[in-house]
C-alpha cells in the first residue's frame, strides 16, 4: 500500500509540475526529452513491478492459477504500466511493459494449464473430406431410393 501511495505521489508531483509549466511563460517551460520520458517510465515501471511482486507474496502456490485470486494484482500491474505510459505520453503497449507482463507469466503462471481442453479446427484436408463425403453420398442415396422404388412391387 505504501508503494502504491508513493507511486501516486510521484504522479501528483509530475501533474503539479506540468500544471506549473502550463501557467508559466513559454520560455520557462520544461522540455521533456524522449530520453527523460523513457528514464522516468523505466523507473516507474520498476515500482509497478515491485508492487505487483509484493501483492503476489500473499498468493499461495495452489492459488496461482485461480483467476479470482490473481486478477486483482495482475490488473493492477497492467493498469499501472498502461496508466503511466498514457500519463507520460510514452505509448502503450510498449516493449518495457510487455517485458514485465512476460516476466509475470514466466515467474508466476508458467505452470498453469487449462482445465478444459481447447478445441481447434481440424486441418484443411480433414475438413474438406468431412464436407465432401456427405455431399457425394447424397446422389448415391437418391439413386438407390429411386432404383429400389421402380421394381413395381408394393412395399408392406
Amino acid at each position: 500500500a505504501l508503494l502504491w501511495t508513493r507511486l501516486c505521489q510521484v504522479g501528483a508531483e509530475v501533474e503539479g509540475f506540468t500544471q506549473d509549466a502550463r501557467t508559466s511563460p513559454p520560455v520557462a517551460m520544461f522540455n521533456w526529452t524522449a530520453q527523460l520520458v523513457e528514464e522516468t517510465y523505466t523507473n516507474i515501471t520498476q515500482k509497478c513491478w515491485e508492487f505487483f511482486v509484493d501483492l503476489m507474496r500473499n498468493v499461495t502456490v495452489s492459488e496461482l492459477c485461480e483467476w479470482k485470486v490473481i486478477s486483482r494484482p495482475y490488473s493492477l500491474l497492467q493498469a499501472c504500466l498502461e496508466g503511466w505510459a498514457d500519463h507520460l505520453r510514452y505509448g502503450y503497449p510498449n516493449a518495457l511493459a510487455e517485458q514485465y507482463i512476460f516476466q509475470s507469466h514466466h515467474r508466476y503462471f508458467h505452470n498453469c494449464t487449462l482445465e478444459h481442453q481447447v478445441y481447434f479446427d481440424p486441418p484443411e484436408d480433414v475438413l474438406l473430406a468431412m464436407i465432401i463425403a456427405p455431399i457425394c453420398l447424397i446422389p448415391f442415396l437418391v439413386t438407390l431410393v429411386i432404383w429400389r422404388s421402380k421394381d413395381g412391387k408394393a412395399q408392406p
